[in-house]
């Protein structure tokens, strides 16, 4: 008679797989700009409209070509990232939510 498998080490061996997929997806940023010229780091933005690229080895963030890149609410803000190159490389825009000033009537 084959043995049963044990409830709890299954449900370890579940959590395991699951959390190592989603701290591999975390980890995913993108190409690491001080690794690259500050012309190959702009032409990445500007060929796909947005790009996530690292700068640093925990930090990164998402730029953009343009508006269109944003979503209904953000406007764009210039973007300097440093590269290879140059410590200040204009690679675009970086999307930001749009605030509106209320005032009292």
């Amino acid at each position: 008679m084959a043995a049963r498998p044990n409830r709890f080490a299954l449900a370890a061996a579940g959590f395991a797989l699951t959390a190592g997929f989603g701290a591999g997806a975390l980890a995913q940023a993108g190409p690491y700009s001080p690794s690259l010229t500050c012309s190959t780091a702009r032409q990445i933005v500007a060929s796909r409209g947005a790009a996530v690229l690292s700068t640093a080895p925990y930090a990164y963030d998402r730029y953009v070509s343009g508006n269109q890149a944003c979503m209904r609410g953000e406007t764009i803000e210039p973007a300097w990232i440093p590269t290879a190159d140059t410590p200040q490389c204009f690679v675009g825009y970086r999307c930001r939510e749009t605030t509106l000033e209320l005032f009292d009537r």
